[in-house]
C-alpha cells in the first residue's frame, strides 16, 4: 500500500504558501505534486519539469523526514467524529476497528464538538498530523469538508459514513435515507395513524434533509398531507428529542404518532411521554432509525430503520484504502431494513 501524501516540507518558504500554491504556479493539482516528489503515479516529462520549477521558485525542497514519515502514515487510519458518547458512534468505532485490525492498520480517533469548516479542518490537520494517511468521517464532518479542498492539499482519502448523500472528494458508504423513511411512514400509516408528526435532524446533516423528504414521499403516497406544523428540528440526542416533543405532546391536537430521525431521539421522547403517563402505543407510536442497542431495550421496544453501522464503517476503511491506491473515490448503497418491535400500535 502506497500513499500519495503531502511529503514536502517548506524551506524558508513565503508566508501563506502551500502546496495548492505550488500546484497553481505549476497548472497542475497539489496531488501531481506530491506524485512528482515521490516518483509516484505517472507524471509527464513537460509536468514534472513544471512541478520542479514552481517547487524551486517557491523555497520547497523534498524532505526525508517526511518521507519516512510517510511511510509510517500508510498504516494509520483516523476517524473524525462528533464529541458525543451514543450507541450509533460506538457502533462506527465498533467497525472500524474490527476493520483495522483484519489490516493490521493503527487506529486513531478524535471527537470534535465544535460544528463548524473551521473547527472540521482543524480537527482533520491534527488527525493528519497524528499520522492518518486516511480519514473516516461522520455527518456532519463530511459535509463540512467536503468541497473545501483540505483532502487533496494535505494528500489524505476519505471516506464517508452513513451520509445522505453523495460527495464528490471522498467514498460514500450508506444506505438510501429517503426510501427508508418513505417505508417507515407508509407502515405507521397503515397500523392506521393519520395525524403523524416528525422529529427531523439538523439542517446541516445531510441525512436530516433525505430523511424528512423521505417522510413527505411516504404522506404523499399514502393520501395524506404534509403539515409543516407537525415537523421539529432538533439534534439527534436523548435531551434534543425530549425537548422537541414537548411541543407536540402540549398540543391540544397533538400527533398519534411521531417518527424521529435516531433512535436517541425516540429515547427522549419516549422519556418526555412517560412523564406525562401517556401509554405507549395506545396513546402514542413512537419510531426510531439505526437500530442501535436502545432499540430494543426502550419500552416498548422501538420500531425502527435498521442501517447495518458496524458494517457500514467496515466498507467505509476497504474504501478509503482503495481510494489511497487508486485515488477512485466511490459510492456505496446498502440496504436498509424496517424491523417492526411494540412500539407502533393501532391509531
Amino acid at each position: 500500500m502506497t500513499s500519495s501524501s503531502n511529503h514536502i516540507v517548506p524551506a524558508k518558504r513565503p508566508e501563506g504558501v502551500t502546496i495548492r500554491a505550488v500546484g497553481e504556479r505549476a497548472g497542475v493539482s497539489a496531488m501531481t505534486v506530491s506524485n512528482v516528489i515521490n516518483g509516484a503515479g505517472r507524471v509527464s516529462p513537460t509536468t514534472r519539469a513544471a512541478v520542479l520549477a514552481a517547487i524551486e521558485a517557491l523555497g520547497y525542497v523534498p524532505n526525508v523526514a517526511a518521507r519516512r514519515l510517510a511511510k509510517a502514515r500508510a498504516t494509520t487510519l483516523g476517524l473524525l467524529y462528533s464529541d458525543k458518547g451514543t450507541p450509533f458512534i460506538d457502533s462506527v468505532l465498533l467497525g472500524a476497528l474490527r476493520a483495522s485490525n483484519a489490516r493490521g492498520l493503527q487506529f486513531i480517533a478524535q471527537g470534535e464538538e465544535g460544528l463548524t469548516r473551521e473547527a472540521a479542518e482543524a480537527a482533520l490537520r491534527t488527525l493528519v498530523q497524528s499520522g492518518a494517511a486516511a480519514v473516516l468521517l461522520l455527518p456532519p464532518f463530511a459535509e463540512l469538508l467536503s468541497g473545501s479542498g483540505l483532502f487533496e492539499e494535505l494528500g489524505v482519502a476519505a471516506a464517508a459514513i452513513a451520509t445522505g448523500q453523495t460527495m464528490p472528494d471522498m467514498a460514500t458508504v450508506r444506505i438510501d435515507n429517503r426510501a427508508a423513511m418513505a417505508a417507515m411512514t407508509a407502515h405507521v400509516v397503515q397500523a392506521g395513524h393519520r395525524r403523524i408528526g416528525f422529529l427531523a435532524g439538523p439542517q446541516h446533516f445531510s441525512v436530516a434533509d433525505e430523511r424528512l423528504a423521505g417522510f413527505r414521499d411516504g404522506l404523499a403516497a399514502s393520501g395524506l398531507d404534509y403539515d409543516p406544523s407537525l415537523v421539529v428540528r432538533a439534534g439527534f440526542d436523548p435531551a434534543a428529542g425530549a425537548a422537541a416533543g414537548r411541543g407536540l405532546l402540549d398540543r391540544p391536537d397533538r400527533p398519534s404518532a411521531i417518527l424521529c430521525s435516531s433512535d436517541d431521539m425516540a429515547a427522549g421522547l419516549i422519556g418526555e411521554a412517560s412523564r406525562r403517563g401517556l401509554r405507549l402505543p395506545d396513546e402514542l407510536a413512537v419510531t426510531g432509525f439505526d437500530d442501535t442497542a436502545i432499540a430494543a431495550r426502550l419500552w416498548p421496544p422501538l420500531t425502527v430503520i435498521r442501517q447495518p453501522v458496524s458494517d457500514m464503517a467496515f466498507r467505509a476503511v476497504e474504501q478509503v484504502l482503495a481510494a489511497l491506491r487508486s485515488r477512485v473515490v466511490e459510492d456505496q448503497v446498502v440496504d436498509f431494513e424496517l424491523v417492526v418491535r411494540e412500539s407502533v400500535g393501532q391509531g
